[in-house]
């Protein structure tokens, strides 16, 4: 082998050891939805090199502004997909983004949209089995006020496909469809369906919606626990590893079992609850394996449960963060070794990396991106 060509072959096996970034740039990045840092300065997707190979590390790399001011940025996808598409909203102007990531560090703006489908205030966007998007749009806007909002379908580049039939007049005005669970083996959807603009402040609703058509089934009031509060403002659904058990947690810090979801009485079990601190509120969990995780505010933590048997989940570790910080946001690494999560109060601008083992649940701290800017909220990890 010529000697040159033996060098450049050491190079860059080396740099594939240690994890270094090349020339392409780092091996992985995180996308970190952001609000202006105050209301004259633009929202921006964030770009920040979480490779620890790279000279680059803990750096935000670019920084993709949207128009407008003050648009709220709230939720994006909990994870990218493999389409190189990533959905996010921005709640206070009720207009959302689709972003196209395939080339890493330099995302680009694919479309913009609003209301669709005759829904309003899009809030979380949940992958299909066909590659598509589910949409959960809190509003349906009327003559004469507003209707609890719906479900619409979207292709990957923001396309209405179909939608939901607007919900009975039998449903609480101020239901609003909040996050949402497919559970394709049984051909259902599961929703939350708490109010974002607070007019509602005790929604305790979740929502079973067949996935075929897209109609609602049931609507189930959960009941509260010992504690007392614990099914208020249901929040987030996740689907567990056999595609077919659900869990829903609610920010007042209760864990529910979802029962029965494909007969015609499906109900609700509270199988775990948290403290609550101040009013603030336990939020986004992951199930990894036999694992949730889940931020706790009560704890300034995230915790990760044992849900091996979901009936009666246990906790085995806890990543803890300042007494000061209020942890929300959390999205896992597609390796499932890393945690990103974001939050409220004194960690408001910041980025936190956690590690995690899958085999044990065991969470550490890895790092903390001090300040990207602004302040984010959903925030996701790169695809390999």
């Amino acid at each position: 082998m010529p000697r040159p060509l033996r060098d450049s072959l050491l190079v860059l096996a080396a740099s594939l050891a240690v994890g270094c970034s090349g020339p392409s740039g780092p091996t992985q990045v995180v996308y970190a939805w952001t609000a202006g840092a105050d209301s004259s300065a633009a929202d921006f997707l964030a770009v920040v090199d979480v490779d620890s190979g790279s000279p680059t590390y803990g750096e935000v790399l670019q920084r993709v502004e949207v128009p407008g001011r003050g648009n709220r940025p709230h939720h994006s996808e909990h994870e990218l997909a493999g389409d190189g598409r990533l959905f996010v909203n921005g709640f206070a102007s009720g207009q959302s983004w689709v972003f196209d990531v395939s080339d890493r560090t330099q995302p680009r703006i694919v479309t913009q949209f609003g209301d669709m489908a005759g829904y309003s205030h899009p809030h979380s966007f949940i992958r299909l089995p066909n590659g598509n998007v589910l949409g959960t749009f809190q509003m349906q806007h009327l003559n004469k006020g507003m209707r609890p909002g719906g479900l619409v379908e979207l292709t990957p580049d923001g396309a209405v496909v179909r939608a939901s039939a607007p919900q009975p007049s039998s449903v609480t005005a101020a239901t609003r469809v909040y996050s949402g669970a497919v559970v394709e083996a049984l051909d259902r959807i599961v929703t939350t369906t708490t109010d974002m603009d607070g007019d509602d402040p005790a929604s305790r609703q979740v929502q079973v919606w067949r996935l075929s058509d897209l109609t609602l089934l049931h609507t189930i009031t959960l009941a509260d626990g010992p504690r007392g509060g614990e099914g208020m403002y249901t929040a987030e659904p996740r689907l567990l590893g056999d595609g077919r058990t659900v869990l829903v947690s609610t920010f007042a810090c209760g864990l529910y079992l979802m029962q029965g979801l494909e007969s015609e009485r499906p109900s609700a079990e509270l199988v775990a609850s948290f403290p609550e601190k101040d009013r603030t509120n336990c939020a986004i969990p992951a199930v990894v394996g036999d694992y949730y995780l889940v931020t706790v505010p009560a704890y300034s933590a995230v915790v990760a449960l044992d849900i091996s048997n979901p009936g009666a989940p246990r906790e085995v570790s806890r990543a803890v963060f300042d007494s000061t910080d209020v942890p929300h946001w959390l999205s896992v690494s597609p390796d499932r070794r890393r945690v990103v999560v974001t939050g409220y109060a004194t960690m408001q601008t910041r980025v936190e990396l956690l590690s995690f083992d899958p085999a044990t649940g065991a969470l550490g701290k890895q790092r903390t991106i001090a300040d990207v800017g602004g302040i984010p909220h959903g925030a996701v990890f790169s695809r390999p």
